[in-house]
């Protein structure tokens, strides 16, 4: 049976992010992942997480200059790479989280042949930074269609990358949005890449919405994770089509959304 969990960057948006915590926990998640919580103090989201006793998973290296999403694979932007990696490990250490998903960038195509051992030497030095404290990295393939211009967009090139970089700590990120409008056959990617997959991530295809609508059958997706012996989170990473809680029919199979608090 999965366990479920919600990344407030995009769940329960109708509150501030502390009172987020709180909301996910009442409507029977697990867990709670950021994106880039950095104009919150570590210490306020610590509170509330220990308040409605959550599980923390990760959150994102921030995104760079505007307009750019992350630097871990930008040629000639490393120590830029490296300020803004020791932000999110001391951010996820502080409120006992476990992963730190490294966002390649935005590459173009001259400089791509570069840009794989840039990748592969960032990632490795920022995961023996990690490995010290607990904390795994994560690479997520994005599809073109939302990011043009990604580096990452591949799960076979995720998995090469992770082979290169050598550090136990260093996995993939599987969003089954982003994997299926790239290159659909989840299954088959989940069961050939389930040895270098860290976590896996839900929303409909193609609206993004919850998924439970779309092109993607999720329950034969949970099935399969349950078989192949995934056991680590499925985050929702969807936009809901209105208010949060409204939308959580989706999930009352797996115990989302049966919960009634009076904060509501």
């Amino acid at each position: 049976m999965p366990r479920f969990a919600a990344n407030l960057a995009y769940l329960f948006t109708e509150r501030p992010l502390p009172e987020r915590i709180g909301a996910a926990k009442a409507a029977g998640f697990g867990a709670v992942e950021f994106q880039m919580p950095y104009d919150h103090a570590p210490r306020t989201l610590q509170a509330e997480i220990e308040r409605h006793g959550v599980a923390v998973l990760g959150l994102n290296t921030a995104l760079g200059r505007p307009g750019e999403a992350g630097l871990a694979a930008v040629p000639g932007r490393e120590q830029e790479f490296a300020t803004l990696f020791r932000q999110a490990l001391d951010y996820i250490v502080a409120i006992g989280g476990n992963a730190v998903h490294c966002l390649a960038g935005l590459v173009p195509p001259e400089q791509r042949p570069v840009a794989d051992p840039v990748f592969v030497a960032n990632l490795a030095r920022a995961a023996d930074l990690a490995g010290g404290k607990g904390i795994k990295l994560l690479i997520e393939p994005l599809n073109a269609r939302d990011r043009p211009g990604y580096f990452l967009s591949r799960v076979e090139h995720g998995a090469d990358v992770i082979a290169k970089v050598g550090r136990p700590n260093v996995h993939l990120q599987f969003d089954c949005y982003h994997v299926q409008i790239t290159q659909g056959d989840l299954i088959k990617r989940i069961e050939q890449f389930l040895p270098v997959i860290g976590h896996v991530q839900v929303a409909a295809v193609p609206s993004r919405q919850e998924p439970d609508e779309g092109e993607t059958n999720y329950p034969a997706i949970y099935e399969a994770l349950d078989r192949v012996g995934y056991a680590g989170w499925v985050s929702c990473e969807y936009k809901p089509r209105a208010r949060t809680e409204d939308g959580l029919g989706w999930g009352k199979p797996w115990g989302i959304g049966k919960r009634v608090s009076s904060e509501w």
